[in-house]
C-alpha cells in the first residue's frame, strides 16, 4: 500500500475518478462533467486537464475572464480520492469568491483526513507556479471545509457579505513559499 499523493491526471484512474463522479452528481455537484461524455473520452478529457500552461477555469462564466489552472488528482494505489486545482492568478470573480485553490475530496472518502493532506500537499505545486501564498475561499456554512483549511495552518483574513448575485464567503490565505 503507497501513500496518498498528488499526480497529474492520468488514464489509468478512469474507473475510479468516474465512480467517484458519480458521487459527485448524486451531491448535485461538478454537473459541468458530462457523464456519457466523459466515458467516451476520457483520454481527450485527461489531456485537456493535463494541459501545461493550464486549463481554463471551470465553470467558466461568460462574463469572467479566463483564468489557467493546473489540475492534480489525490490518489492512493490505484484509486481516485479527490481534486485539487490550482488557479495561476485571480480575475475580479475569484479574488472575491473563488481563490486560488479549490479542492475536493469524493464524498465516500471524506472524514479520513484527506482534505487537510491534499491542501498540504498543493502547497509546493503553487509555490512552483509563482504564487508565494494562495488564496482559498469556502461558505461560512462549510463547517468540514474550514476546519480543514484552519488545520492545514491558512489564515483567516475576512468574511465577505452575500450579494444579489454570490454568496458569502470565507477567505483564507494559504503560505506556499
Amino acid at each position: 500500500m503507497t501513500a496518498s499523493h498528488l499526480v497529474r491526471p492520468d488514464i489509468e484512474y478512469k474507473d475510479s475518478y468516474l465512480e467517484a463522479l458519480a458521487e459527485f452528481h448524486a451531491e448535485d455537484r461538478l454537473k459541468y462533467y458530462d457523464m456519457l461524455t466523459l466515458r467516451a473520452d476520457f483520454d481527450g478529457f485527461v489531456k485537456m486537464l493535463r494541459t501545461e500552461r493550464g486549463v481554463e477555469h471551470q465553470p467558466l462564466q461568460d462574463w469572467a475572464e479566463p483564468v489557467p489552472e493546473t489540475v492534480l488528482w489525490f490518489v492512493k494505489d490505484d484509486h481516485y480520492l479527490g481534486t485539487v486545482k490550482i488557479r495561476h492568478r485571480l480575475n475580479w470573480h475569484l479574488e472575491k469568491w473563488g481563490g486560488n485553490i479549490y479542492f475536493a475530496i469524493r464524498p465516500s472518502m471524506r472524514g479520513k483526513g484527506y482534505g487537510k493532506k491534499i491542501l498540504t500537499k498543493s502547497r509546493p505545486y503553487a509555490n512552483y507556479i509563482g504564487l508565494e501564498k494562495a488564496l482559498i475561499t469556502v461558505s461560512p456554512d462549510n463547517v468540514s471545509a474550514i476546519e480543514i483549511i484552519e488545520g492545514a495552518g491558512c489564515t483567516f483574513e475576512e468574511e465577505t457579505a452575500a450579494t444579489a448575485q454570490f454568496p458569502a464567503r470565507r477567505r483564507y490565505w494559504m503560505d506556499c513559499s
